[in-house]
């Protein structure tokens, strides 16, 4: 776990494969409870090769000390995620 919002990442390595890959991260809060989206790839092991970039927002909560995943959401495309971006920036225009 990590004991700083800077040490938090979503990098997953099983059997020394690297399942999990994080390409970016951006800490939209900060405190006890901070929220980050991350931009990552999935290995695909029957290609041999990782997946299209996926996004993940997810909560974090400071508990004695280290940082402690609460909630996630996954977007697992590029079209799910330009539609999420599109209603946001109206809702917001409004």
């Amino acid at each position: 776990m990590a004991e700083t919002i800077d040490e938090i990442t979503i990098n997953y390595e099983e059997d020394g494969i690297l399942v999990v890959k994080e390409l970016e991260k951006e800490i939209l809060t900060r405190g006890g409870w901070t929220t980050i989206v991350f931009r990552y790839q999935q290995w695909e092991p029957a290609k041999e090769a990782y997946s299209a970039d996926h996004y993940t927002i997810r909560r974090y909560r400071k508990v004695k000390g280290s940082y402690s995943q609460q909630s996630k959401f996954n977007i697992t495309n590029r079209e799910q995620a330009e539609k999420l971006a599109e209603i946001l920036l109206r809702w917001t225009k409004a």
